[in-house]
Parts: C-alpha cells; sequence; structure tokens
C-alpha cells in the first residue's frame, strides 16, 4: 500500500488531497499542530472509506516534524508522497508592504515556508533515494510567481522555496524521484484575496495527482481557477 503525508493538512485544501489519493488507495498520513482538527480530518476520511492517521507537529519543531514523519512512515510503511502546504500555503496572517518590512518579519516566514519544507524533506528523501521513488509537493501563493505588494514577506519566502524547489527538480532527474512546486493564484473557498479569482479545494487537488502520475517531467504547475 502506498501512503502520502500532508504537512499543514487542514479541512480545505490538505483534505481535497488526501481524498484524491485516498481513493487512488493511498494511506493519509496527516501531520498539523492542532490536534483536535487533525483527528475530525481523520473520522471523516475514515467513514469515506479512506485510511488516515493523525501525527501531531509543528513545522517550526523540526525535531517533532521529522520525528512525525519517521512515525508515519513506521505506521504505513513508508512515505511515498509528501506534500508541504501549512497554513494552506499562504504562511503568516501578518501580511507587510515591501519598506513595512524588516527582516524580523521575512525570517518568521523563512523559517515557516522554506525551513520547514527542508526539514520535512530531509525527513523522507532518504528512504526514497534507496527505493529509487517518490514524489515531494510543495505549496506556495500567488507571491511566489506574482507581483503581491501587500504580501512582501510571506512573498519573499515563498519565492525562495519556489527556487529551492525547482533546483531540487533538476538535481533529482533520473532519480526516480519528482519534487514539483504548486503556486495557487487563487483563493480558496468563498473570500478573495487581492481581488484573486476563487476556487475549490476540490478543483485544485487533482493537480497533484497529476504531478505524481503524468506530469513528473514537471517542475511546477500554477493554478489560477
Amino acid at each position: 500500500m502506498a501512503g502520502i503525508a500532508i504537512v499543514g493538512a487542514g479541512p480545505q485544501l490538505g483534505l481535497a488531497i488526501a481524498r484524491t489519493f485516498g481513493t487512488h488507495g493511498f494511506d493519509v498520513a496527516l501531520i498539523s499542530r492542532n490536534r483536535t482538527k487533525l483527528y475530525d480530518l481523520v473520522g471523516r476520511l475514515g467513514a469515506e472509506g479512506i485510511t488516515a492517521a493523525a501525527f501531531p507537529a509543528d513545522v517550526l519543531d523540526r525535531d517533532a516534524l521529522a520525528q512525525a514523519l519517521k512515525n508515519a512512515a513506521t505506521h504505513f510503511g513508508g512515505i511515498d508522497v509528501l506534500e508541504y502546504s501549512p497554513a494552506g500555503a499562504f504562511g503568516s496572517v501578518s501580511l507587510t508592504t515591501p519598506a513595512e518590512t524588516d527582516p524580523s518579519h521575512v525570517q518568521q516566514e523563512m523559517e515557516f515556508q522554506l525551513y520547514g519544507a527542508i526539514a520535512a524533506t530531509k525527513a523522507v528523501l532518504p528512504a526514497m533515494r534507496e527505493a529509487g521513488a517518490g514524489t515531494l509537493l510543495y505549496t506556495t501563493g500567488p507571491g511566489s510567481v506574482v507581483h503581491v505588494p501587500n504580501a512582501a514577506n510571506v512573498s519573499s519566502a515563498a519565492a525562495a522555496l519556489r527556487n529551492w524547489v525547482i533546483n531540487l527538480h533538476k538535481e533529482l532527474a533520473g532519480a526516480g524521484i519528482q519534487a514539483a512546486h504548486v503556486a495557487l493564484d487563487v483563493t480558496i473557498g468563498a473570500s478573495t484575496f487581492y481581488g484573486q479569482p476563487k476556487a475549490t479545494a476540490d478543483q485544485i487537488s487533482p493537480l497533484y495527482w497529476e504531478l505524481h502520475t503524468t506530469d513528473r517531467d514537471k517542475a511546477e504547475r500554477i493554478f489560477k481557477g
């Protein structure tokens, strides 16, 4: 049985990705810091016939994150797919313009987005290299690829993550491991973010399955709705 670990799992995109992979026979490991929400998601997926388990961890606690992924791999017999999208890919709610941004504002987002992604990757990549197979998917908001002046701190970290992932994709070429970046130039649900179009999580989640299966040569997909 194949397994996917979703870091930053929530009731929108994380749940939709879990359903997409779960309906294709994947076991699902859900990771986030909110235990109550995780166990609720496990129950919802279980009611739909999808095998899921919760592994609570804060992405800012590198050791706890690595241990959660290790526990998930032990529980399910391995992690074949890692999806990293803490806080729905938009990071902190404390947004700054370029002129307002202090180094500390960007550092906070770098810890959350880039450094957390690197830590998660280091926890699962050695086993993927040994197996010669695996998929690593990373989600950011629109600021990684388009100008979002009112979210300069979040966008700077997202752009750094995007750069790292695309380079990782190139490094892993020929190793049987797919690494890809997903930029969501939409809002998920009812509200809008600086005039962006809206989309449902169920409209977005098939893209992740495509990157795992048919689009393994692609380093990036941008979802515009």
